[in-house]
């Protein structure tokens, strides 16, 4: 299984790092500071695709959180 892993989301100009714990069946935790704001699933047929349970997040912001783990699991397929 993969590790947890920090990204950094921009929401109102501002940038903010979240942490993401992979829970397996490509679904992730997302923290800052120790605070869960809920999990993501990402569709692997449909990269625009994804759902949320619990997250306390506006749309475009979980929009661009999902891309940025995106962007980090095929940036770790790479390494």
């Amino acid at each position: 299984m993969e590790k947890q892993f920090r990204i950094e989301v921009a929401s109102n100009g501002l940038g903010h790092f979240y942490s993401v714990s992979p829970l397996g069946n490509s679904r992730y935790e997302i923290s800052i500071e120790g605070n869960i704001l809920g999990t993501i699933q990402l569709d692997k047929a449909d990269h625009l695709y994804c759902e949320s349970q619990g997250c306390a997040l506006d749309l475009p912001l979980l929009k661009a959180i999902r891309e940025a783990i995106e962007l980090q699991l095929s940036m770790g397929n790479k390494a």
